[in-house]
């Protein structure tokens, strides 16, 4: 199994090679060549940083168009943190910035104020539960071999929100507002927080995408 990271500038590289290779992966091309990505059998797109910057470096590396040639070939594709981020349409972080497109929905803040009047506190940043968005739990998707309420790891401010709620996999409670944790779309996945510093269960996560 050839996985392609990809090197553009804003991944926290190291920890999502070792990730993967602890989770199984043969062969593990860290690339800024946009045109390895169909040497790959899966790719990853990690990220950490603003939306504008990372649509910025994917853009300037040649990336944009082979990320979606790789999809369109059915190569599925794992987007982590920003990564994910950047599979939506468009993110109003610091103005509207338009993504990737792979899957219909906006990335908006995380809504500081609560209905209480009191303020929630941002970055969402800590281990928090996720929990099933769907009717039909995770079953098939990256997340299968977790138990609901697993805890993972996350850093953030903003989150996608999908215009299907087909798209939704799975979510957490921010202080009383649910928060987009991963979604998925065909072959495209999503996660918001970081499978490669979430320990166990972040592995399971990666192993399962190695999987398919």
């Amino acid at each position: 199994m050839k996985v392609a990271v990809i090197d553009y500038g804003m991944g926290n590289l190291f920890s999502v090679r070792r990730a993967l290779d602890v989770a199984g992966a043969a062969e593990i091309d860290v690339t800024a060549d946009p045109a390895r990505l169909a040497l790959a059998d899966r790719v990853v797109l990690p990220g950490v940083g603003a939306f504008a910057d990372g649509m910025a470096g994917l853009t300037a590396g040649g990336f944009v168009p082979a990320i979606r040639a790789s999809v369109a070939e059915g190569r599925p594709l794992l987007g982590i943190c920003l990564g994910m981020q950047m599979l939506m349409d468009a993110s109003e972080e610091f103005g509207l910035t338009p993504g990737l497109g792979l899957i219909p929905g906006p990335v908006r803040a995380i809504v500081c104020g609560r209905a209480d009047g009191g303020r929630r506190k941002l970055p969402a940043i800590g281990w928090f539960p996720l929990a099933p968005a769907g009717a039909n739990g995770w079953d098939g998707s990256v997340l299968a071999d977790l138990a609901p309420q697993t805890p993972v790891y996350f850093l953030h401010s903003f989150h996608a929100e999908p215009q299907d709620g087909a798209h939704l996999l799975a979510a957490y409670d921010h202080d009383g507002l649910r928060v987009t944790a991963a979604v998925r779309r065909g072959v495209v996945t999503g996660t918001q927080f970081h499978p490669e510093k979430s320990g166990p269960a972040g592995l399971a996560i990666l192993r399962r995408f190695l999987l398919g």
